[in-house]
């Protein structure tokens, strides 16, 4: 129990600026993964992204999640790459990923979620009990998912049926 409670302690994105990139992102723990996000406020795509992330952020809360201005990370950063995302572990980049179309036609939390877990387990949810497999990750993400089409599925036909 209280490796779960240590490992619980984000749950939301994180702004973070220029200066504090290091000590955020570069120097977080060994255990623990960082999605960086970098943004600018006024790009609807970043905000479809943003909206995204910020669902993950409270479903896995053991995983770090930072925005930053795009200028504020790499100087003259083009605006047509955005959003970026990386994935930090370790002190090192694991993975990025350049526009909004890296994440599906349809960019949904799930559909994010599955692509930031393809190749390392980067969402965690901080009841693993130390699972923090790939495969173990993705199949998580699989059954939330499913899980949340199921609830849907039973929402619409409740709405349904009140009506006839």
């Amino acid at each position: 129990m209280k490796r779960v409670a240590k490992a619980a302690k984000f749950g939301s994105i994180i702004p973070i600026s220029g200066s504090d990139f290091v000590h955020e992102v570069s120097e977080a723990s060994s255990d623990v993964w960082v999605v960086v996000v970098l943004y600018k406020d006024g790009y609807p795509e970043c905000g479809v992204l943003m909206q995204c992330l910020k669902e993950l952020a409270t479903v896995y809360p053991a995983t770090k999640f930072v925005q930053i201005v795009s200028t504020d990370c790499i100087p003259n950063y083009p605006d047509c790459n955005l959003p970026t995302v990386f994935v930090y572990n370790n002190g090192a980049v694991k993975a990025s990923y350049v526009g909004l179309h890296k994440f599906g036609r349809r960019c949904t939390p799930e559909g994010v979620a599955m692509v930031l877990c393809q190749s390392d387990p980067v969402l965690n949810d901080g009841q693993s009990g130390g699972e923090d497999s790939t495969e173990v990750v993705l199949e998580g993400v699989m059954k939330r998912f499913i899980e949340k089409v199921v609830t849907l599925h039973e929402n619409d036909d409740n709405d349904g049926s009140a009506s006839d």
